[in-house]
């Protein structure tokens, strides 16, 4: 045997053991789940389903609350509607805490909004709120920004004459372009390259991030992260974002009137200003580029995968297709664009949004929380900074609120009358005090585009209904939806 090669296993040998003796057992009274192996974990036990699939099998086994070793740290799976309501909500504040997703930790190190925790997150997060909906309610609202934004799309989609295309780029563009207008006080041209880099850039990492690769990572990050991988390339793809997010700051430094703050750069500078004789200030230039980071991300590739999987499911069910398009004839004819007041009188349109949000499942497994403190749960005490997963797919596909949870069914959110009914398993910008900063912008967004795009075109696949297959690409932190060619023929 090579001199290498022995070299080799006795470091593996010693990184073993240290990692065993630097994670003792924690202390209290975890829920029941599968025997972890030194070090491993339950990496063993993991197939290429990947890790939903994999909780969705222990569930099977030890119930909806259980304990799995992602490597030497254990962590909990919360399954199941009552199970996440009685955590996130019931007991919000201990539950509030956000665990790490190591494949993202290396370049976020728990700066930034989403990923901050304790005062951090708490100053960032009120900070964020009160900016957004500020410039969500200014002197152009979000609803007209979003209807700006759908009418350039209507026109770049009739250039295509109705030829085929993949829709990808332009639900990125326009999606961006909404997040782009409060962050960066500007939208961009559909042709602009910089910005086609930067979308490129994200759908690639979604698809990074979500892979079976990724997953693996997750189990023992601190040793594969010394070796080459996924990770590197998506942390690569990150500092791309990031020089770009660095720039854009620089020149809103360059041109800051105090007195008009333009955007959230320009408000987020103007409070840094404000606190720079603070030392515990958390308003410096680190968190604002990974809130930025967050938030652009998160803004862009959420919402634009959604209406990736919704108009997939108007073309595998053109019946649905046609009875949004008759109720958008009822409600708002064909001379105006649709408007945010008309979503109440138009049920079935947005029960069927609420069903391609609720089928299409984009974080199965939910981002990590982490308990604040040991918390007393179900009979169980889960240890302080223990991490808690939300199976936020398991409440979606919950039988005992959805009568069929895995066909794609806009009765789910109808009642007798055909009016839109409130489901408690609709969960999917999660719960609780870590809710998605952005849901009433993604919803927004979501009816209008979804809207405006059927009011004006009818869509037809080369593929017949039947035989369009509705797989993700990627199924991981995130769904990654299929790729797929779509016509859209002027009405």
């Amino acid at each position: 045997m090579e001199i290498s090669v022995l070299l080799f296993i006795a470091v593996l040998i010693g990184f073993l053991f240290l990692q065993v003796r630097g994670h003792p057992k924690a202390h209290g009274h975890l829920p029941p789940g599968p025997r972890p192996l030194p070090f491993l974990g339950n990496l063993l036990q993991l197939d290429r389903g990947g890790l939903l699939k994999f909780f969705l099998r222990l569930r099977e086994e030890y119930g909806d609350v259980f304990t799995v070793y992602l490597g030497p740290r254990p962590a909990v799976m919360l399954c199941g509607t009552e199970a996440i309501q009685e955590a996130l909500v019931d007991q919000a504040d201990v539950f509030s805490g956000r665990g790490k997703i190591a494949i993202v930790d290396s370049f976020v190190q728990g700066y930034g909004v989403v990923f901050a925790n304790g005062e951090r997150w708490k100053a960032l997060r009120r900070f964020t709120m009160t900016t957004m909906r500020d410039f969500g309610m200014g002197k152009r609202s979000v609803e007209e920004r979003i209807q700006e934004e759908a009418q350039f799309l209507v026109e770049e989609l009739r250039k295509s004459q109705g030829a085929l295309l993949d829709p990808t780029f332009l639900f990125q563009s326009i999606t961006a372009n909404i997040i782009c207008s409060i962050v960066f006080g500007k939208r961009f041209d559909y042709k602009d390259q910089q910005f086609l880099r930067l979308l490129d850039v994200f759908y690639e990492s979604l698809a990074l991030i979500s892979s079976f690769s990724s997953q693996v990572f997750e189990f023992f990050s601190s040793f594969l992260k010394h070796f080459p991988g996924t990770h590197r390339q998506i942390h690569k793809n990150a500092q791309e974002i990031i020089t770009f997010i660095e720039h854009s700051v620089e020149k809103h430094r360059e041109t800051l009137d105090p007195s008009a703050p333009r955007d959230y750069i320009d408000t987020y500078l103007l409070r840094m200003e404000k606190e720079k004789s603070n030392p515990h200030s958390e308003f410096h230039h680190k968190n604002l580029i990974m809130t930025l980071l967050t938030l652009f991300f998160a803004g862009t590739e959420t919402t634009s995968t959604t209406l990736r999987y919704g108009f997939l499911l108007m073309l595998k069910y053109p019946y649905v297709t046609e009875r949004v398009q008759k109720e958008i004839e009822q409600v708002i004819g064909s001379h105006r664009p649709p408007a945010l007041e008309d979503r109440t009188k138009m049920p079935y349109t947005d029960a069927v949004i609420h069903e391609i949000q609720r089928f299409s499942d984009l974080i199965p497994v939910g981002l990590p929380h982490m308990v604040t403190k040991d918390t007393h749960f179900r009979g169980y005490i889960i240890p302080k900074n223990t991490e808690v997963y939300p199976l936020l797919g398991s409440a979606l596909c919950d039988p005992r609120y959805f009568e069929k949870p895995e066909a794609f069914n806009p009765d789910h959110f109808l009642d007798a009358n055909g009016a839109l009914k409130k489901n408690e398993a609709f969960i999917p910008f999660s719960i609780g005090k870590r809710i998605c900063l952005g849901e009433s912008i993604a919803r927004n967004e979501l009816f209008l585009f979804f809207t405006t795009v059927l009011q004006n075109f009818s869509v037809a696949s080369p593929v017949d209904p039947a035989d369009i297959d509705l797989t993700p690409k990627e199924n991981g932190v995130g769904k990654v939806a299929p790729t797929y060619q779509i016509r859209f023929l002027p009405r």
